[in-house]
This record gives C-alpha cells, sequence and structure tokens, in this order.
C-alpha cells in the first residue's frame, strides 16, 4: 500500500490542526508531512503565496488543496475524502 502524499501546514498550539490531523487518521492517513509555520518564517510565506490563507491548518492531498479544518470536515461529509485519499494513494 502507497502512503498517501498529505501534507499539513500547523502550529503547536492549534485546536483544528488537532481535529484535521484525528480525522485523517481515522480516514487511514498514516504518515502525514506537518509543515510547521511556527518555527519557520519562510514556510508561513510559502504557505501564504501558494493557499492565498494566513490560518493553519492548510491541508493539501497530493496535489489538491482541500483548505482548513472546516473544509476538511466538509469534504468528508459530502463524500469526497475517501476518493481523494484513494487517489493519492492512502488505500
Amino acid at each position: 500500500m502507497a502512503m498517501p502524499r498529505v501534507r499539513m501546514y500547523t502550529t503547536a498550539v492549534c485546536p483544528y490542526c488537532l481535529r484535521a490531523k484525528d480525522l485523517l487518521r481515522r480516514r487511514g492517513v498514516e504518515h502525514l508531512e506537518e509543515l510547521r509555520v511556527d518555527l519557520d518564517p519562510a514556510l508561513r510565506q510559502a504557505m501564504m503565496q501558494s493557499t492565498g490563507r494566513r490560518t493553519v491548518p492548510q491541508i493539501y492531498i497530493g496535489e489538491h488543496h482541500v483548505g482548513g479544518c472546516d473544509d476538511l470536515y466538509a469534504l468528508d461529509a459530502a463524500g469526497g475524502l475517501l476518493p481523494l485519499l484513494n487517489e493519492a494513494g492512502a488505500a
């Protein structure tokens, strides 16, 4: 089974980041590339340039920008999260 390509821009004390990681784990994501913007200002700049957003988490599955925690939960509720994870190699 290939590892899913899931990246998440996070900070250490972000409850929304924890909620998003929990949902991804429950959907079978075993490996998550966590990019801590609180430790590296250059990462925050890169996140803002690529997403147009300043808040965390910002989640990518494969090359698809999902958005933040609420966006991830909405995608899951609409039935779109598992297909996207499968496409990225999660299952």
